[in-house]
């Protein structure tokens, strides 16, 4: 009779596979975690779908078309939620990319206004600890991609003050003060511009988020950063090989600065036959859009095509714990948080479709032999200890 695995050998090989089976303690651990998810696009969703007042559609009601309804982050017990206030790229190459991200940062308290028994706008770690005890879902705002500010500082101020608190410094393409991961270099990394940016979010409290950027600009953030940072939603390029994921070397830097990683669920960049077929993803779209620059629809629906055409493995529930196990070998447990990208992405894992699977999640954790206390890191503590010390590093900052 063989003896049972420990934790340990269990997460080495990858756990026991198969549909993840709910059970009544790791319901309870769930319960009783605060879970912070660090990435979902459904204010751009709703814009899309419905325009940026999103008048017809009602989330109190199921929303088939999306992966979050109302119903479902309360049946995932969803804590606190990042939004991400997303433009497109070639807004700012029109000049609009500050009117339209103002118009998303309005949706998102928009959601709050509308359902005032769900959600809560919260601006820290204390109103999301005040929300969570209402009962209610934090709501807490994201920029995705620099070019949102237009190389303005004051931009960059006056977003912290109508509640953001945390910038991607690049989205799709480099920007001439930080270069993207899947775009050529025109920063080396951050131009002296870009330290400027990370500085003043270090004074502001506003978390630098490192997704979407270079291997180079990684470094260099954390290199100027006094705070933490964190990856709002990529996973590890040790377990899947894409530029949107984060490699051991940064993984230690990481951890050295105390920062985050909060693992993206797309399949793309989870699986290592998604990220093969999904590194062409950003060229190929910026391909699209030079042969339909007008057409939006046009280009949704040719990218759709691709993606048919190039289609591989989901993956599966599994799939998201096996990065979670390599960041925490590699940078360890107190480093490793959520970034679902829910809303924005394609293709999700097997029994992580929507809002409402997270237990799912935790019951793997469970099963590949993690604590409870370590699941709760996991889950959202990670993240509120990060978003702390970066409003410890602003209150210290001199004004």
């Amino acid at each position: 009779m063989t003896q049972p695995e420990t934790a340990a050998q269990t997460r080495q090989t990858g756990g026991k596979r198969g549909p993840v089976k709910l059970t009544e303690q790791a319901l309870a651990i769930h319960r009783a975690a605060l879970l912070v998810d660090g990435h979902n696009d459904l204010p751009w969703e709703l814009r899309s779908k419905d325009g940026p007042s999103f008048r017809s559609i009602d989330l109190r009601k199921p929303q088939k078309q999306f992966h979050t309804d109302i119903e479902r982050l309360r049946r995932g017990h969803v804590g606190a939620q990042f939004w991400s206030a997303f433009v497109p790229t070639s807004y700012a190459r029109k000049g609009l990319a500050v009117k339209t991200t103002l118009e998303q940062i309005e949706v998102i308290h928009e959601l709050a206004r509308r359902y005032p028994d769900v959600f809560r706008m919260a601006y820290g770690t204390d109103d999301i600890l005040r929300i969570r005890k209402e009962g209610k879902i934090a709501c807490l705002i994201g920029v995705e991609g620099g070019h949102a500010i237009d190389n303005s500082l004051e931009v960059l101020r006056c977003y912290y003050r109508l509640g953001v608190r945390y910038l991607t410094l690049t989205h799709s393409e480099s920007l001439d003060w930080a270069d993207s991961c899947s775009d050529a270099p025109r920063a080396r990394g951050l131009s002296p511009f870009g330290e400027q940016v990370v500085r003043e979010m270090n004074r502001l409290g506003m978390l630098v988020d490192l997704s979407h950027v270079s291997d180079d600009t990684m470094k260099a953030a954390l290199r100027v950063s006094q705070a933490p940072v964190i990856f709002s939603h990529s996973s590890a390029r040790g377990v899947a090989d894409h530029p949107r994921n984060v490699p051991d070397d940064v993984l230690r830097l990481v951890r050295d600065n105390g920062g985050l990683v909060m693992v993206n669920f797309y399949s793309g960049f989870l699986v290592p036959e998604g990220a093969r077929a999904t590194r062409r993803m950003f060229e190929m779209l910026r391909e699209l859009q030079k042969k339909y620059p007008n057409d939006e629809d046009r280009v949704r629906e040719a990218y759709r095509q691709w993606a048919r055409e190039n289609d591989y493995p989901a993956g599966d529930v599994h799939t998201i714990v096996d990065h979670i196990d390599h960041i925490v070998r590699v940078a360890g447990i107190d480093h490793v948080g959520l970034g679902s990208d829910f809303d924005g992405v394609s293709k999700l894992p097997e029994q992580m479709q929507d809002v409402s699977c997270y237990p799912y999640l935790t019951q793997a954790l469970l099963d590949r032999g993690y604590k409870p206390e370590e699941i709760h890191k996991i889950l959202g503590g990670n993240l509120m200890r990060v978003f702390a010390q970066a409003e410890a590093v602003a209150a210290r900052w001199p004004k």
